[in-house]
């Protein structure tokens, strides 16, 4: 699964080095070193362009919430949980992800997310040891995601302001796409984000054609992405620093596998 991760890049020199459009417009926390679900987080999507690029960079919240979800009487959604991650294996057919598999996938750009990983011999009351998995070569991964316009009900417009109410607006959201895990990857947690490659991003984004069999049933290409055991101050969500990332002190506190 992928459920925390940390992202450093700006979207705006995202946007230069994808050929993009920065549509974000400051709504984002960057560097953040501790993503947590419901955080904005950036995703990619492929729109109508003026002819020099097609992706845009949007924000949007972490925790798909389909369009058929309903609101209660504050127009607020009666979700029953937290979307944040879909599995490619059945992420066509689940009716929660079905209709954005088909018209609306993303990529979520991110430096790299954590892991975290009980040893097999432990017994109770053994703490999970923090494992942080990046790009070796520092430009930042990206993701498969889905994503989602959850439109809340519609309000009276006011006499003074023809313009719909910020609560009428739809709200964006998404999920990232997890699949089996492989290599060394696997030793830390059974399960990894989607990663697509670059020559596959503008057929991963094509709203247009359904998604991709062959992405989602391949083992993911995981070259380039590094292993590194982190402090265990990541395990709460208020921390945030770059120190979340830095190698542990295996002095004060558990030895993993790396």
């Amino acid at each position: 699964m992928c459920g925390r991760f940390a992202v450093t890049t700006d979207p705006a020199r995202l946007a230069g080095q994808i050929h993009a459009v920065d549509e974000t417009g400051g709504a984002l926390a960057i560097p953040n070193y501790n993503v947590a679900p419901t955080t904005t987080i950036a995703a990619v999507v492929e729109s109508d362009g003026d002819g020099s690029a097609t992706r845009r960079i949007r924000p949007m919240r972490w925790g798909l919430l389909p369009s058929w979800v309903k609101a209660d009487s504050g127009g607020r959604p009666l979700a029953k949980s937290l979307l944040i991650n879909a599995r490619a294996e059945t992420l066509t057919t689940s009716p929660a992800f079905r209709s954005a598999a088909r018209h609306r996938r993303c990529l979520v750009p991110m430096d790299g997310y954590y892991e975290w990983m009980r040893p097999t011999d432990a017994g109770p009351g053994v703490r999970k040891t923090p494992f942080y998995l990046f790009a070796e070569h520092g430009w930042p991964l990206l993701m498969a995601g889905l994503w989602s316009a959850w439109q809340p009900p519609e309000s009276p417009e006011s006499p003074e302001s023809p313009e719909p109410a910020e609560s009428a607006r739809p709200m964006l959201t998404a999920a990232i796409v997890t699949t089996d895990a492989v290599g060394e990857l696997a030793r830390v947690h059974d399960r990894m984000p989607l990663v697509i490659a670059e020559r596959d991003w503008d057929r991963w984004l094509d709203p247009d054609s359904p998604a991709p069999a062959d992405l989602l049933g391949a083992p993911p290409d995981v070259g380039g992405i590094a292993i590194r055991e982190v402090s265990t101050l990541v395990n709460r969500v208020a921390n945030n620093g770059p120190e979340l990332i830095a190698p542990a002190d295996r002095g004060n506190q558990p030895v993993g596998l790396f």
